[in-house]
């Protein structure tokens, strides 16, 4: 830990003797000052970590009065809340401005500070909601961590894509622009596969440029391939962290379609007929028996199985945040609840959870090979 103290002249003024002839502190006594507080300074660093007595890990530390753990975004400095709030369908979709407001003073209030959305969320206007809340709410821009994706945007070909007309300059070196125009403060990618978020960590330091710090992916009890066996290689290589998205499978795991599919749900709309063939198809007849099980570990440990679903996501410190995409307040709020379960997530629990869903751990030798 590097300790840096700043001195200055007019920090260093203070009042004369008991002379009274002069307010001015004497350039012996600036100087005096000046060394000791660099003194302290190198002997801070000469200790390598300095640890204060009531020290806090900065890999997780709980906020005091929310509860909510935070966590370094990969091998950044940047410290984010384990549990983000998304836009995606919600704002300027399914819901009002009305609930989206609700949506994010509960989470602000619980101690959330990052908030996620996109270009393409509502074409635009999942931005424009989000942004209105926070100036309506006139909560502190430097206490919030705002993450939006771009590639998705027009309908023109030069409104989409990575482009230079799109987004200024090509990926990198486009990255590294918006950063040092102070548009935005780091960067990251979105599915993308492990071999493209290293060539782009190759071309950043190749160029002088700004690497990429995190990856957004997809994460729950169904699909946990690319977090536990690409995302960790890369990591300790070269410091990505792993942002993830729908830890409740797309609502799978909540239950809502445990007795069909509801006319109100978002898998009878017809874009995502994806989701309703994910649902029937035999696959997910088998992660619904799976689910019914899993609902006795949750109801062992006192918890609803989202948040049941939520604490497993978390359990891998590999993960920097799950971002979670609620509808209504008593969701979001459930969901929330997934932090008082995350001391119940021990080895045995995650054990008797891998053997439920046929799956074995994950090893140090599964991504190395």
């Amino acid at each position: 830990m590097q300790v840096s103290i700043a001195c200055t002249d007019h920090n260093l003024k203070g009042r004369n003797g008991d002379h009274g002839k002069s307010n001015a502190t004497s350039p012996n006594v600036v100087n005096a000052a000046r060394a000791k507080f660099r003194t302290v300074a190198i002997i801070a660093r000469s200790f390598g970590s300095f640890t204060p007595r009531h020290h806090i890990s900065l890999k997780e530390s709980t906020g005091k009065l929310t509860g909510m753990k935070y966590r370094n975004l990969g091998k950044s400095g940047l410290r984010v809340s384990c549990l983000g709030l998304g836009t995606w369908v919600t704002f300027g979709g399914q819901i009002s401005d009305e609930v989206a407001e609700q949506l994010m003073t509960i989470a602000y209030e619980s101690g959330v500070n990052l908030f996620d959305t996109a270009e393409v969320y509502a074409a635009g206007k999942a931005e424009v909601i989000l942004g209105n809340i926070i100036r309506k709410k006139g909560w502190r821009r430097s206490s919030l961590v705002i993450t939006t994706k771009l590639y998705w945007g027009g309908k023109a070909e030069t409104e989409r894509g990575l482009s230079r007309k799109h987004i200024i300059e090509e990926i990198v070196r486009a990255m590294t622009y918006v950063i040092n125009q102070g548009m935005s403060m780091y960067w990251g990618t979105s599915r993308w596969t492990a071999m493209e978020i290293m060539e782009a960590y190759s071309v950043a330091r190749q160029f002088n440029l700004i690497p990429p710090v995190c990856e957004q992916a997809e994460y729950h009890l169904f699909q946990r391939e690319k977090v536990e066996v690409q995302l960790p290689e890369l990591y300790h290589k070269i410091g990505v962290g792993a942002m993830t998205w729908s830890p409740l499978a797309c609502g799978i795991i909540s239950g809502k379609y445990e007795n069909g599919i509801p006319e109100s749900s978002r898998a009878a709309m017809k874009p995502y007929q994806w989701l309703k063939d994910k649902i029937v198809s035999e696959d997910g007849r088998k992660q619904q028996a799976k689910l019914k099980e899993l609902g006795h570990i949750a109801e062992k440990l006192g918890c609803t199985l989202p948040q049941l679903a939520v604490a497993w996501c978390l359990r891998n410190e590999g993960v920097s945040s799950v971002l979670l995409g609620t509808s209504n307040a008593e969701q979001l709020t459930e969901n929330l609840g997934a932090i008082q379960v995350l001391p119940k997530m021990t080895s045995h629990i995650v054990s008797d959870i891998d053997h439920i869903l046929g799956n074995r751990p994950y090893s140090k030798k599964d991504y190395r090979s």
